[in-house]
């Protein structure tokens, strides 16, 4: 069992449907759309937590790359995953490649990544010369940029739809830590 799927599933929770959340009928972190797309084929409120770990797994973990990012540093792989659940892969991505490129020192550490969202071997490579040089503070002013970014994110989706205003609080007191 992967610590971090554990430790998303216990925040996730169970069963919602609020109308007012895009995402619609949700258990588990997991939305309709991403359940129906990696197979699911029952009705929302009985998918079951085995079942969300696995699509959690693959589609938060696996896919993304945040799974090879735990070889180089927990926290920051369970950052990105715990984002990814809420909002989707692409951003968390984003951000890291943008952060390790603000975080260079002027190029000095590792040339900058192309920021594509894509956690491929440069970005890997990045990220542990980054860790290397700057250690766990690194780590810990990483998880901070990080978090900026995602609170940043809340933000900005709060101002472009006001419905959100409802979750805002809980994404910044569950997710941004």
């Amino acid at each position: 069992m992967n610590p971090i799927i554990d430790g998303i599933l216990s925040l996730e929770g169970g069963y919602t449907n609020n109308p007012h959340d895009r995402g619609g009928e949700t258990n588990w972190g997991i939305t309709e759309a991403v359940a129906r797309a990696n197979g699911y084929q029952g009705e929302m409120k009985e998918l079951t937590r085995e079942e969300a770990y696995a699509i959690l797994e693959n589609s938060y973990w696996i896919k993304p790359g945040f799974e090879s990012i735990s070889h180089l540093s927990w926290p920051i792989s369970f950052e990105l995953c715990d984002a990814a659940v809420n909002i989707g892969p692409h951003f968390p991505c984003i951000w890291l490649q943008r952060w390790l490129n603000a975080l260079n020192k002027e190029q000095h550490l590792y040339h900058d990544l192309k920021v594509d969202g894509h956690i491929g071997t440069m970005t890997l490579k990045a990220l542990e010369q980054f860790l290397q040089a700057r250690g766990s503070e690194g780590e810990e002013v990483l998880l901070k940029a990080l978090n900026c970014s995602q609170g940043a994110y809340y933000l900005t989706i709060t101002e472009e739809k006001v419905q959100n205003e409802q979750f805002i609080y809980g994404w910044l007191n569950k997710r941004v830590a």
